[in-house]
Protein backbone atom coordinates (compact mmCIF):
# COMPACT_ATOMS: atom_id res chain seq x y z
CA UNK A 1 0.00 0.00 0.00
CA UNK A 2 0.93 3.19 -0.97
CA UNK A 3 1.53 5.65 2.35
CA UNK A 4 0.51 9.06 1.65
CA UNK A 5 3.24 12.18 2.23
CA UNK A 6 1.89 13.58 4.75
CA UNK A 7 2.40 9.99 7.34
CA UNK A 8 6.03 9.33 5.74
CA UNK A 9 9.13 10.11 8.30
CA UNK A 10 10.93 13.51 7.78
CA UNK A 11 14.37 14.43 8.56
CA UNK A 12 15.97 17.91 9.52
CA UNK A 13 19.77 17.99 10.52
CA UNK A 14 19.99 14.79 12.69
CA UNK A 15 15.73 14.74 13.82
CA UNK A 16 13.61 12.37 12.43
CA UNK A 17 9.64 12.71 13.21
CA UNK A 18 8.01 9.67 12.05
CA UNK A 19 4.99 12.01 9.97
CA UNK A 20 4.87 15.45 8.85
CA UNK A 21 1.72 16.32 11.12
CA UNK A 22 2.77 18.90 14.04
CA UNK A 23 0.81 19.91 16.77
CA UNK A 24 1.43 23.63 16.21
CA UNK A 25 2.67 26.02 19.58
CA UNK A 26 -1.20 26.93 21.39
CA UNK A 27 -0.74 29.00 24.43
CA UNK A 28 -1.69 27.10 27.64
CA UNK A 29 -1.61 30.12 29.98
CA UNK A 30 -1.11 27.89 32.76
CA UNK A 31 1.93 28.43 34.20
CA UNK A 32 3.44 29.71 37.69
CA UNK A 33 5.86 32.06 37.28
CA UNK A 34 7.12 30.97 34.05
CA UNK A 35 7.04 27.28 35.59
CA UNK A 36 5.13 24.52 33.88
CA UNK A 37 3.31 22.05 35.84
CA UNK A 38 1.26 18.96 35.54
CA UNK A 39 -1.22 20.45 33.17
CA UNK A 40 1.97 21.01 30.57
CA UNK A 41 2.70 17.66 30.93
CA UNK A 42 -0.73 15.83 30.45
CA UNK A 43 -1.61 18.23 27.64
CA UNK A 44 1.12 17.74 25.45
CA UNK A 45 1.75 14.06 26.23
CA UNK A 46 -1.19 13.70 25.05
CA UNK A 47 -0.83 14.95 21.93
CA UNK A 48 2.60 13.20 21.39
CA UNK A 49 0.18 9.70 21.78
CA UNK A 50 -2.04 10.91 19.99
CA UNK A 51 0.05 10.57 16.70
CA UNK A 52 1.78 14.03 15.48
CA UNK A 53 5.32 13.63 14.50
CA UNK A 54 6.37 17.28 16.08
CA UNK A 55 4.85 18.22 19.04
CA UNK A 56 5.67 22.20 20.00
CA UNK A 57 5.36 23.43 23.30
CA UNK A 58 4.03 26.78 23.60
CA UNK A 59 5.17 30.44 23.14
CA UNK A 60 8.45 30.39 26.15
CA UNK A 61 9.19 33.36 26.89
CA UNK A 62 13.19 34.66 27.10
CA UNK A 63 12.11 36.74 30.16
CA UNK A 64 10.09 38.13 32.41
CA UNK A 65 8.77 41.17 30.42
CA UNK A 66 8.61 39.04 27.41
CA UNK A 67 5.78 36.75 28.51
CA UNK A 68 2.45 37.97 26.62
CA UNK A 69 0.54 37.20 30.23
CA UNK A 70 1.91 36.49 33.67
CA UNK A 71 0.76 32.85 33.16
CA UNK A 72 3.06 31.97 30.21
CA UNK A 73 6.12 29.48 30.35
CA UNK A 74 9.58 30.81 30.54
CA UNK A 75 13.04 29.21 30.08
CA UNK A 76 14.95 32.23 31.85
CA UNK A 77 15.77 30.21 35.36
CA UNK A 78 16.57 26.75 36.27
CA UNK A 79 13.61 25.99 37.96
CA UNK A 80 11.45 26.04 34.18
CA UNK A 81 14.17 24.53 32.73
CA UNK A 82 13.70 21.42 35.00
CA UNK A 83 9.81 21.70 34.55
CA UNK A 84 10.01 21.30 30.45
CA UNK A 85 12.08 18.17 31.30
CA UNK A 86 9.24 16.58 32.35
CA UNK A 87 7.18 17.89 29.42
CA UNK A 88 10.03 16.82 27.11
CA UNK A 89 10.14 13.16 28.91
CA UNK A 90 6.03 12.81 28.12
CA UNK A 91 6.22 14.01 24.45
CA UNK A 92 8.68 11.31 23.83
CA UNK A 93 7.26 8.65 25.91
CA UNK A 94 4.66 9.16 23.31
CA UNK A 95 7.04 9.21 20.48
CA UNK A 96 6.52 12.91 19.08
CA UNK A 97 9.30 15.01 18.60
CA UNK A 98 9.91 17.31 21.66
CA UNK A 99 10.00 21.13 19.90
CA UNK A 100 9.85 24.55 22.11
CA UNK A 101 8.96 28.24 20.63
CA UNK A 102 11.01 31.08 22.00
CA UNK A 103 9.69 34.50 22.05
CA UNK A 104 9.34 37.70 23.23
CA UNK A 105 5.92 39.44 23.32
CA UNK A 106 7.67 42.82 23.21
CA UNK A 107 4.76 45.55 23.25
CA UNK A 108 2.11 43.28 23.27
CA UNK A 109 3.11 42.09 26.53
CA UNK A 110 1.29 42.38 30.02
CA UNK A 111 -2.16 40.91 29.01
CA UNK A 112 -4.69 38.83 31.11
CA UNK A 113 -5.42 35.48 30.24
CA UNK A 114 -8.03 35.24 27.32
CA UNK A 115 -10.15 33.11 29.15
CA UNK A 116 -10.79 36.67 31.41
CA UNK A 117 -10.59 39.28 29.43
CA UNK A 118 -7.53 39.32 26.52
CA UNK A 119 -7.14 42.99 27.92
CA UNK A 120 -3.38 44.70 28.82
CA UNK A 121 -3.46 44.83 33.05
CA UNK A 122 -1.70 47.99 32.98
CA UNK A 123 0.77 48.84 35.72
CA UNK A 124 -1.55 48.57 38.19
CA UNK A 125 -3.43 45.57 37.38
CA UNK A 126 0.11 42.85 37.83
CA UNK A 127 1.31 44.10 33.88
CA UNK A 128 4.99 45.71 33.55
CA UNK A 129 6.56 47.88 31.32
CA UNK A 130 7.13 46.67 27.70
CA UNK A 131 9.56 47.00 25.12
CA UNK A 132 10.01 47.47 21.55
CA UNK A 133 11.39 48.92 18.43
CA UNK A 134 9.45 51.95 18.95
CA UNK A 135 7.43 54.43 21.30
CA UNK A 136 4.55 52.79 19.86
CA UNK A 137 1.51 50.81 21.89
CA UNK A 138 0.11 48.08 20.04
CA UNK A 139 -3.71 49.67 20.29
CA UNK A 140 -5.86 51.69 22.39
CA UNK A 141 -5.45 50.64 26.15
CA UNK A 142 -1.58 49.00 25.78
CA UNK A 143 0.88 50.82 27.43
CA UNK A 144 3.34 52.63 25.01
CA UNK A 145 7.04 50.17 25.06
CA UNK A 146 10.05 51.54 26.07
CA UNK A 147 12.07 51.35 22.71
CA UNK A 148 15.21 49.47 22.95
CA UNK A 149 18.37 51.06 23.09
CA UNK A 150 21.98 49.53 21.85
CA UNK A 151 22.24 47.60 25.55
CA UNK A 152 19.18 46.47 25.37
CA UNK A 153 19.09 44.53 22.35
CA UNK A 154 22.23 43.13 22.98
CA UNK A 155 20.32 41.98 26.51
CA UNK A 156 17.76 39.99 23.61
CA UNK A 157 20.16 38.38 21.65
CA UNK A 158 21.62 37.34 25.61
CA UNK A 159 18.11 36.60 26.22
CA UNK A 160 16.72 34.50 23.30
CA UNK A 161 20.43 32.83 23.63
CA UNK A 162 20.39 32.09 26.81
CA UNK A 163 16.86 30.01 26.18
CA UNK A 164 18.34 27.81 23.67
CA UNK A 165 20.64 26.74 26.13
CA UNK A 166 18.27 25.67 28.42
CA UNK A 167 16.58 24.57 25.66
CA UNK A 168 19.10 22.15 24.68
CA UNK A 169 19.39 21.30 28.14
CA UNK A 170 16.07 20.45 28.92
CA UNK A 171 16.00 17.79 26.18
CA UNK A 172 14.21 19.25 23.54
CA UNK A 173 15.35 18.34 19.58
CA UNK A 174 13.82 21.60 17.33
CA UNK A 175 14.00 25.23 18.61
CA UNK A 176 11.53 27.79 17.12
CA UNK A 177 12.34 32.14 17.33
CA UNK A 178 8.88 33.33 17.14
CA UNK A 179 9.39 36.36 14.71
CA UNK A 180 5.65 36.53 13.88
CA UNK A 181 1.68 37.89 15.53
CA UNK A 182 3.24 41.16 16.11
CA UNK A 183 5.69 40.16 19.23
CA UNK A 184 8.95 41.59 19.22
CA UNK A 185 10.83 40.47 16.58
CA UNK A 186 7.85 40.89 14.30
CA UNK A 187 7.47 44.42 15.53
CA UNK A 188 10.80 45.04 14.23
CA UNK A 189 10.78 43.56 10.90
CA UNK A 190 7.40 46.12 10.41
CA UNK A 191 7.22 49.66 9.07
CA UNK A 192 3.88 50.04 10.95
CA UNK A 193 5.95 49.21 14.10
CA UNK A 194 9.27 50.42 13.40
CA UNK A 195 10.36 53.64 13.04
CA UNK A 196 13.66 53.79 14.17
CA UNK A 197 16.45 55.79 12.34
CA UNK A 198 19.12 53.72 13.61
CA UNK A 199 20.75 50.48 12.16
CA UNK A 200 17.88 48.46 13.13
CA UNK A 201 15.19 50.44 11.44
CA UNK A 202 14.70 51.95 7.90
CA UNK A 203 14.80 50.16 5.03
CA UNK A 204 13.67 46.05 5.23
CA UNK A 205 17.45 44.70 5.29
CA UNK A 206 17.62 47.08 8.49
CA UNK A 207 14.42 46.29 9.76
CA UNK A 208 15.82 42.43 9.80
CA UNK A 209 18.78 43.22 11.61
CA UNK A 210 17.48 41.99 14.98
CA UNK A 211 16.16 38.66 13.67
CA UNK A 212 18.93 37.47 11.83
CA UNK A 213 21.09 38.58 15.22
CA UNK A 214 19.14 36.66 17.21
CA UNK A 215 18.84 33.39 15.03
CA UNK A 216 22.53 33.58 14.93
CA UNK A 217 23.02 33.63 19.01
CA UNK A 218 20.49 30.92 19.29
CA UNK A 219 22.59 28.89 17.00
CA UNK A 220 26.01 29.63 19.23
CA UNK A 221 23.85 27.52 21.75
CA UNK A 222 21.87 25.26 19.70
CA UNK A 223 23.64 22.30 18.68
CA UNK A 224 24.42 22.13 14.67
CA UNK A 225 22.95 18.59 14.22
CA UNK A 226 19.85 20.15 15.70
CA UNK A 227 17.15 21.95 13.61
CA UNK A 228 16.37 25.69 14.11
CA UNK A 229 12.94 27.02 12.28
CA UNK A 230 11.63 30.77 12.24
CA UNK A 231 7.71 31.49 12.23
CA UNK A 232 7.13 34.62 10.33
CA UNK A 233 3.98 36.54 9.64
CA UNK A 234 3.98 36.06 5.66
CA UNK A 235 1.94 39.27 5.79
CA UNK A 236 0.25 41.87 8.02
CA UNK A 237 -2.89 42.02 5.82
CA UNK A 238 -2.55 45.74 6.42
CA UNK A 239 -1.51 48.69 4.16
CA UNK A 240 1.81 49.98 4.33
CA UNK A 241 2.67 46.61 6.36
CA UNK A 242 4.78 43.64 5.79
CA UNK A 243 3.74 41.42 2.23
CA UNK A 244 4.30 38.24 1.40
CA UNK A 245 7.11 39.58 -0.99
CA UNK A 246 8.72 40.67 1.58
CA UNK A 247 8.71 37.82 3.54
CA UNK A 248 9.88 35.80 0.21
CA UNK A 249 12.75 37.84 0.26
CA UNK A 250 13.64 37.75 4.37
CA UNK A 251 13.34 33.88 4.02
CA UNK A 252 16.23 33.84 1.02
CA UNK A 253 18.06 36.14 3.80
CA UNK A 254 17.72 33.12 6.28
CA UNK A 255 18.17 29.88 4.15
CA UNK A 256 21.48 31.66 3.16
CA UNK A 257 22.75 31.86 6.78
CA UNK A 258 22.78 27.96 6.80
CA UNK A 259 21.39 28.46 9.99
CA UNK A 260 17.71 27.75 9.41
CA UNK A 261 16.14 24.91 8.30
CA UNK A 262 12.11 26.13 8.04
CA UNK A 263 10.15 28.71 8.01
CA UNK A 264 6.75 28.23 9.51
CA UNK A 265 4.39 30.67 7.91
CA UNK A 266 1.84 32.17 9.60
CA UNK A 267 0.48 35.91 9.06
CA UNK A 268 -1.16 39.26 10.66
CA UNK A 269 -1.31 40.02 14.55
CA UNK A 270 0.89 43.21 14.27
CA UNK A 271 -1.59 45.95 13.44
CA UNK A 272 -5.54 46.05 14.93
CA UNK A 273 -6.47 47.51 11.64
CA UNK A 274 -5.63 44.46 9.75
CA UNK A 275 -8.43 43.19 7.37
CA UNK A 276 -8.45 39.12 6.38
CA UNK A 277 -10.64 38.78 3.41
CA UNK A 278 -11.72 35.43 3.69
CA UNK A 279 -10.76 33.44 6.17
CA UNK A 280 -11.52 29.34 5.43
CA UNK A 281 -9.35 26.57 5.99
CA UNK A 282 -6.06 26.88 4.38
CA UNK A 283 -6.40 30.38 4.01
CA UNK A 284 -2.66 30.80 4.91
CA UNK A 285 -1.26 28.03 3.15
CA UNK A 286 0.14 29.63 -0.36
CA UNK A 287 1.86 31.89 1.72
CA UNK A 288 3.81 28.41 3.10
CA UNK A 289 3.72 27.77 -0.93
CA UNK A 290 5.25 30.95 -1.98
CA UNK A 291 8.45 30.90 0.31
CA UNK A 292 9.20 27.22 -0.26
CA UNK A 293 9.12 28.35 -3.88
CA UNK A 294 10.82 31.50 -3.41
CA UNK A 295 13.47 31.28 -1.25
CA UNK A 296 14.14 27.34 -1.72
CA UNK A 297 13.59 26.65 1.89
CA UNK A 298 11.32 23.98 3.70
CA UNK A 299 8.40 25.51 5.22
CA UNK A 300 5.34 24.90 7.68
CA UNK A 301 2.12 25.60 6.74
CA UNK A 302 -0.56 26.78 9.19
CA UNK A 303 -4.06 28.65 9.94
CA UNK A 304 -7.64 26.04 10.20
CA UNK A 305 -6.15 23.00 8.76
CA UNK A 306 -8.29 20.69 9.61
CA UNK A 307 -9.20 17.93 7.65
CA UNK A 308 -7.15 15.15 6.81
CA UNK A 309 -7.58 15.48 3.14
CA UNK A 310 -6.35 18.95 3.53
CA UNK A 311 -3.22 18.33 5.27
CA UNK A 312 -2.16 15.42 2.88
CA UNK A 313 -3.09 17.56 -0.10
CA UNK A 314 -0.93 20.55 1.02
CA UNK A 315 2.24 17.94 1.26
CA UNK A 316 1.60 15.91 -1.49
CA UNK A 317 1.77 18.96 -3.77
CA UNK A 318 4.95 20.03 -2.04
CA UNK A 319 2.90 22.99 -0.75
CA UNK A 320 4.65 22.70 2.25
CA UNK A 321 6.80 20.52 4.13
CA UNK A 322 4.69 20.26 7.51
CA UNK A 323 1.48 20.84 8.17
CA UNK A 324 0.99 22.63 12.07
CA UNK A 325 -2.24 21.58 13.37
CA UNK A 326 -4.05 24.03 16.03
CA UNK A 327 -7.75 23.70 16.99
CA UNK A 328 -8.48 20.43 15.58
CA UNK A 329 -5.30 18.70 17.76
CA UNK A 330 -6.77 20.98 20.22
CA UNK A 331 -9.84 19.69 20.18
CA UNK A 332 -9.06 16.27 19.41
CA UNK A 333 -5.15 15.07 20.83
CA UNK A 334 -5.89 11.94 18.31
CA UNK A 335 -6.63 13.64 15.48
CA UNK A 336 -3.08 12.78 13.80
CA UNK A 337 -4.56 9.31 14.41
CA UNK A 338 -8.24 9.45 13.24
CA UNK A 339 -6.29 11.32 10.15
CA UNK A 340 -4.04 7.89 9.48
CA UNK A 341 -7.31 5.96 9.43
CA UNK A 342 -9.12 8.20 6.98
CA UNK A 343 -6.32 7.94 4.67
CA UNK A 344 -6.18 4.19 5.02
CA UNK A 345 -2.80 4.33 6.83
CA UNK A 346 -1.84 1.58 9.56
CA UNK A 347 -0.78 3.67 12.24
CA UNK A 348 -0.31 1.70 15.62
CA UNK A 349 -2.20 3.00 18.57
CA UNK A 350 -0.17 2.87 22.06
CA UNK A 351 -0.66 -0.67 22.87
CA UNK A 352 -2.23 0.52 26.22
CA UNK A 353 -4.70 2.12 23.90
CA UNK A 354 -5.50 -0.75 21.91
CA UNK A 355 -8.79 -1.57 22.68
CA UNK A 356 -9.94 1.82 21.57
CA UNK A 357 -9.84 1.09 18.00
CA UNK A 358 -10.62 4.81 16.99
CA UNK A 359 -13.77 5.52 15.46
Amino acid sequence: MSIPKLFQPITFRTVTARNRIAVAPMCQYSASDGVANDWHVQHYGARAVGGAGIVFVEATAVAPVGRITPYCLGLWNDAQQEALARVVAAIEAGGAVPAVQLGHAGRKAGTDAPWRSDKPLGLDGGGWEPVGASALPYDDGYLTPRPLDAAGIADIRQQFAAAARRARRAGFRLVTVHAAHGYLLSSFLSPLSNHRDDAYGGDAERRARLLLEVVASVRQEWPEELPLFVRLSSTEWAPGGVTIADTVALARRLAATGQVDLIDCSSGGNSPAQHIPSLHPGYQVPFAEAVRQGARIATGAVGLIGTPELAAEIVANERADLVLVGRAVLADPAWPLRAAKALGVPLPLAPQYLRARLG
